[in-house]
């Protein structure tokens, strides 16, 4: 049982570590489409290490469980910094950074709001989760100020 229980755990980290990847390297990719000018630049570099930190620590609760942790993210995320890229080149990049995090946001808490009500998550794992659906909603607030 304590296998199945593991198994159900790391699925569940690994899926969601696999979503905080695309969501760090879109705020990267947002860093990077703004022009030095942009003011919220630093916020989202802030925001991507943040990210780099969730995700170390989603991993190192995978290897504690006995599992391989996720360390790329989805072609899914792939596809949308792509998108986010080409669109920025036809409006301003502020507009395109914000409506790609938003998007982005909602995917990831959509993702991990699955997690939490679907699975058999418990202790660290499942305060896992629930951080990393809080830095979601942030990250989705934070769009939505600024646009």
């Amino acid at each position: 049982m304590t296998d199945t229980i593991n198994k159900t755990e790391i699925d569940a980290l690994n899926d969601v570590t696999k979503v905080l990847i695309d969501s760090r390297k879109g705020y990267e990719k947002c860093a990077e489409l703004s022009d030095e000018s942009f003011a919220f630049r630093t916020q989202f570099q802030k925001r991507a290490s943040d990210r780099a930190a969730l995700i170390s620590r989603f991993q190192q609760q995978v290897r504690t469980l006995g599992g391989e942790p996720q360390t790329e993210g989805g072609a899914l995320g792939s596809l949308h910094r792509a998108l986010t890229e080409f669109s920025s080149m036809f409006q301003d990049d502020r507009k395109a950074a914000l409506e790609a995090i938003d998007d982005g946001e909602e995917h990831l808490a959509d993702s991990i709001k699955d997690r939490l009500e679907k699975s058999e998550v418990h202790g660290q794992s499942r305060a896992l989760l629930e951080e990393a659906y809080s830095s979601a909603r942030s990250g989705e607030a934070f769009a939505d100020s600024l646009s």
